[in-house]
């Protein structure tokens, strides 16, 4: 039956179902939607903080719906696959790499008060004037440190 289904989805699916869960949360609850608070809700259960439940449930279908795709899709996602990157650097050396990324990516997420998803999808929805300054952004460094690493590496990447 997976097998059914394109990997990755195509955008004008994808982004109509974003856009309807954010609106739809926001209209039923009056909260935003983002990848990073529910990371923080998990870190404050940890801590022994009062937590809101929901953001549990959308962080694991989270990361089971993308375990499920990446050990049963069909696609260049499946299982360790990481495009260029991955066949340019060694899995010793990718880890590190990953791992680091993982971490700014963290510590720029809090910085700025929640996620790129949290920021670009939930908060320029309501007319956040940060959001919209942040996911500027976001996008801009993106381009940049795509450009660089395009120089750096040759063209390979």
């Amino acid at each position: 039956m997976i097998h059914l289904i394109a990997v990755p989805l195509p955008w004008f699916i994808v982004g109509p179902m974003m856009g309807l869960s954010v609106v739809g949360l926001y209209a039923l609850t009056n909260l935003h939607l983002g990848v990073t608070g529910a990371y923080v809700q998990f870190v404050d259960r940890a801590r022994g903080r009062a937590v809101e439940t929901w953001r549990f449930w959308f962080l694991a279908g989270l990361l089971l719906g993308a375990a499920c795709i990446g050990i049963l899709g069909p696609g260049p996602q499946s299982l360790l696959g990481y495009g260029a990157l991955g066949r340019i650097l060694p899995l010793g050396a990718l880890l590190p790499v990953l791992f680091l990324g993982g971490i700014l990516i963290g510590f720029g997420a809090r910085w700025c008060g929640a996620c790129t998803s949290g920021h670009a999808i939930s908060g320029c929805s309501v007319r956040s004037p940060g959001s919209y300054a942040a996911a500027m952004t976001f996008f801009a460094t993106a381009v940049a440190v795509t450009l660089a690493m395009h120089v750096v590496s040759g063209g390979r990447l």
